[in-house]
């Protein structure tokens, strides 16, 4: 593990920024930058090495080894993967001096460096509590960008953190208008919270929209979060419309330009996800925007 850190008077305040090797990288750094600045917080960036990487695969050939070469093969195969461990970490170290110099000429005030073994969300989990935001790309290095799918780790990370995750679009943009997904649940509520508390969040246009049919219940609740925003956001409006909320969602997205989209994150199992799909993971599917999922 590697800790390399700037001198500079305590931050409090920190974000969690977790990075590989992806097309992603640049992005998850600006994304981290763009928070850290409204904060006045540190940036902790995490590369972490799992058990695939350095890895070679080969399976085990020991049983087709001949009698006489069966010794100095071996040996040669664990050399080969004592090399490639060593790459593995030299692409880290580098990965993590790339992601601190960019931050840094980002005006970021500390920047700290973890190489850190094992698997993304345990290290995560491990790290949230030193931090107040994490932020994570769309897709890893062994994503299918082509078909869409989302990095195998997102929604590991998203439905064990406790901490708002940010979830970074593939290239960043300046944020000025923001959207909730308002479903009048416990999640929204936290939401809420977070924008009030996170000064990150506050001095922009926020828009707050509400999926399905109409109920005096839900646009009381609706009005009531609206109040509470009044006092942070620059404006505030709200909306009821009816239709499936995840092309609701993203159709209201397109057509207000919205910079950042705030939902909840799985409020539903992973088995009930499996089989009848998951609102959260089509909403970062489909919008081009960073998503914060709060869980």
């Amino acid at each position: 593990m590697t800790d390399n850190e700037q001198q500079d008077d305590v931050i409090n305040t920190r974000v969690l920024c977790v990075i590989d090797g992806s097309l992603y990288a640049e992005s998850v750094c600006d994304h981290a930058a763009w928070i850290a600045n409204r904060l006045n917080a540190a940036v902790d960036v995490v590369h972490v090495l799992t058990r695939r990487d350095g890895a070679a695969d080969m399976g085990d050939l020991s049983g087709s080894i001949g009698l006489g070469a069966r010794s100095s093969l071996l040996e040669e195969l664990s050399e080969l993967d004592a090399q490639r461990a060593r790459l593995a970490q030299e692409h880290g170290r580098a990965i993590l001096e790339d992601a601190k110099e960019r931050l840094l000429a980002a005006d970021v005030r500390r920047v700290t460096t973890r190489l850190r073994h094992g698997e993304i969300a345990e290290t995560v989990s491990a790290l949230e509590s030193e931090a107040n935001v994490i932020v994570i790309g769309k897709r890893g290095e062994s994503a299918d960008f082509e078909s869409l799918h989302l990095g195998s780790n997102l929604e590991r990370v998203a439905r064990q953190s406790n901490r708002p995750v940010m979830v970074a679009s593939r290239m960043f943009n300046p944020i000025q208008r923001m959207m909730v997904a308002f479903d009048g649940g416990k999640s929204v509520d936290k939401i809420i919270d977070v924008m009030t508390q996170i000064p990150a969040l506050q001095s922009l246009e926020c828009h707050l929209l509400t999926v399905g049919a109409e109920s005096a219940s839900i646009a009381s609740k609706l009005e009531q979060a609206a109040n509470r925003l009044r006092d942070v956001a620059s404006s505030v409006s709200t909306d009821q419309l009816p239709g499936v909320p995840e092309r609701v969602i993203a159709e209201q997205v397109a057509e207000r330009n919205i910079d950042l989209l705030l939902m909840g994150a799985y409020g539903h199992s992973r088995i009930r996800s499996l089989l009848i799909g998951s609102t959260t993971t089509e909403m970062l599917r489909s919008c081009q925007i960073p998503v914060v999922l709060v869980r």
